[in-house]
């Protein structure tokens, strides 16, 4: 333990300002209405989230700038609060952990979630219910930071719960489309399908390790058997039931379809929600418990071929979508992918790497999206656009930065996770031949999108050529420093920062001479083919769409996915329902039984009614009968 009070402190501010923050807004959101001062809320909004940023920086600087960690003790820095819940064995403190894993996703949730909160003071400025939508960002945020600073699973497990509910308000924020509506149920229900598995996993650890603190767990996974290849032991089972959870919160094959239509919400929110808050929470968990992870093989494999897949699925749907932010979307899918393929080959910090990086140029692009949006006045039709750089000139350099640091070119940030990622899964050869291929579809598709919006002549009509107009500097500041962050993240060496974290889990990665050569080679080819299709030879262009048309259909249907659940659900969920459980049980038999226990009771009474006359007489003869028969029996016996 540290000995430094201020240490016990900062933590729980950090984690409180968003929080205070929402109250404020929430308690007096009328008042600032009725008064018109909707932009206060907003930076109010700002302010908290920026003073908890200050706080982390302050947090990670004094925690491993000033302090001394004691021998042994890994720099984790448990902070106790009070006793939350206890019931016999099973006792759960409020506690918060903070160590370099904590750090580093604070410093992402805060620094990049404040760049997107000034962002939403442009973007949102003309929008009726701002000051609802700066709450609910606050709220986003609070429970965010309380995941990631959670020191044990279910505490971690409240703040899950919690982004999954802003997450359903943010998405659904314009409610009145039915299409947003939508898609913010969408993400509350298959998000609530994951957390099964997570509730399961949690309840069989407890009954496993009897522990479900974070601390206890790194510490004694180490002392466990390991497993082999579909052994199911105590390690496999908790591993695959968590995952269940992690597929849902970052949208992992099967239950990934929710994340594509989260493009609903304003483009903060996807920003917020896609680059450095919640879809990344799966990945997190996965790399907080590496330790474990790391004696199963079983689930080990099974987190790399589940995210191997995944990155290659979304990159193939991505090159065939022509919303912007569509685009972005299945990128965003196919990049999580990519992160679980590092944490499944053992290179948890490359995991989370790649997590911080991606934070920085995937919040790029979606804002950028959003300043091309606003540009041209809410269009998000990449068919309509073209020739934009010379209108929207800052957009488009910002832009450009994000680019080619997702597509992995060298200097940028992207190119220093994804050769780490590459390079970790060099001793799986099918898994690092799907994620060099992914490597250079990405190049392509992103490439494609840029070439499609801000090069070539502009395809939307005079009309909207017109209203082209570059965004106010409260979008634009942060995009620059977002581009700053892209360009210079990658020489943070953040896997040699979270060793300590992974116990010694984490696989030593073997870096080949010609791996950047590899990489970069992908991602040059990638835009290259881009640049040869959409902007010299579109011809060609069409002959190869042409011939390549039942492979395009199915990335176009994206791979039948929502045409299976829409088909389940419709089919067996509820037309089985109202079949089985509706017609045969619940008319059949349940009122079935009801309506003959009625039926047998108006016949007796029926058949007994002759018998209540009404009259004295006969109610005086029956009671002398009665007495009578009841004389004789007992005479009789």
């Amino acid at each position: 333990m540290y000995d430094d009070p201020l240490l016990e402190v900062l933590p729980f501010a950090i984690l409180l300002l968003p929080l205070g923050g929402f109250v404020v807004l929430a308690l007096f959101g009328d008042w600032i209405k009725k008064d018109k001062e909707e932009n206060g809320a907003g930076w109010l909004a700002c302010a908290t989230v920026l003073i908890s940023f200050g706080l982390a920086v302050w947090t990670t600087l004094r925690l491993y700038g000033l302090a001394t960690p004691p021998e042994g003790l890994h720099f984790f820095q448990p902070y106790l609060g009070f006793e939350w819940m206890e019931a016999g064995s099973f006792r759960v403190p409020f506690s918060l952990l903070v160590d370099p894993l904590s750090c580093v996703m604070m410093l992402v949730v805060t620094g990049v979630g404040s760049l997107i909160h000034i962002y939403s003071l442009g973007y949102m400025a003309h929008d009726e219910e701002r000051v609802s939508y700066f709450s609910y960002l606050n709220l986003f945020t609070f429970f965010m930071l309380l995941l990631v600073l959670g020191g044990n699973l279910p505490l971690m497990f409240v703040g899950w719960e919690g982004v999954g509910l802003c997450s359903y308000l943010l998405i659904g924020f314009w409610y009145r489309k039915d299409s947003a509506s939508a898609a913010g149920l969408k993400a509350f229900v298959v998000n609530r399908i994951g957390d099964v598995g997570l509730i399961l996993g949690m309840a069989f650890m407890f009954h496993a390790f009897g522990t479900l603190d974070l601390v206890d767990i790194a510490d004694n996974a180490g002392a466990l058997a390991p497993e082999a290849l579909w052994e199911f032991g105590p390690a496999t089972i908790a591993g695959l039931l968590l995952f269940v959870g992690a597929t849902g919160k970052s949208a992992q094959i099967p239950l990934h379809v929710w994340l594509p239509d989260a493009m609903e919400g304003p483009t903060p929110v996807s920003a917020l929600i896609h680059a450095a808050t919640m879809v990344t929470a799966g990945v997190y968990m996965v790399a907080r418990l590496g330790p474990l992870y790391h004696v199963s093989e079983t689930a080990m494999m099974t987190v790399a071929v589940i995210g191997a897949v995944t990155a290659l699925m979304a990159a193939t749907i991505a090159l065939v979508q022509t919303d912007i932010k569509r685009v972005l979307a299945y990128s965003t899918v196919s990049q999580l992918g990519y992160m679980f393929l590092a944490c499944g080959v053992g290179a948890f910090g490359v995991g989370i790497f790649h997590l911080y990086t991606h934070a920085f140029f995937k919040a790029l692009l979606f804002l950028g999206s959003g300043s091309v949006i606003h540009a041209m006045s809410g269009e998000q039709d990449m068919q309509k656009m073209g020739g934009l750089r010379k209108r929207i000139p800052w957009t488009f350099w910002t832009f450009l930065v994000g680019t080619l640091a997702i597509a992995g070119i060298p200097v940028f940030a992207g190119f220093f996770s994804k050769d780490e990622i590459l390079a970790a899964a060099l001793g799986h050869p099918v898994l690092f031949g799907i994620g060099l291929f992914t490597a250079l579809l990405t190049a392509f598709y992103m490439a494609r999108l840029l070439f499609l919006t801000f090069f070539g002549r502009f395809r939307g009509g005079d009309e909207a050529e017109h209203h082209v107009h570059e965004s106010p500097w409260v979008m634009l500041v942060p995009l620059i420093l977002l581009a700053v962050g892209s360009t210079v993240g990658g020489f943070v060496k953040v896997p040699h920062i979270l060793e300590p974290v992974f116990r010694g889990a984490a696989a030593h990665i073997h870096h080949a001479w010609w791996m950047p050569w590899v990489a970069t080679g992908s991602a040059v080819l990638g835009i290259l083919l881009a640049w040869y299709l959409y902007l010299s030879m579109s011809d060609l262009r069409a002959g190869i769409a042409s011939a390549l048309r039942p492979a395009l259909d199915v990335f176009r249907a994206k791979y039948y996915w929502d045409d299976v659940y829409n088909g389940f659900v419709r089919r067996v969920v509820v037309d089985g329902s109202r079949a089985l459980l509706w017609e045969k049980v619940d008319a059949g038999v349940i009122d079935g039984a009801v309506n003959r226990a009625g039926t047998i009771t108006g016949a007796l009474a029926q058949m007994l009614r002759p018998l209540q006359t009404g009259l004295v007489r006969h109610y005086a003869l029956l009671i002398l009968a009665g007495a009578v028969a009841l004389l004789g029996w007992v005479l009789w016996s």
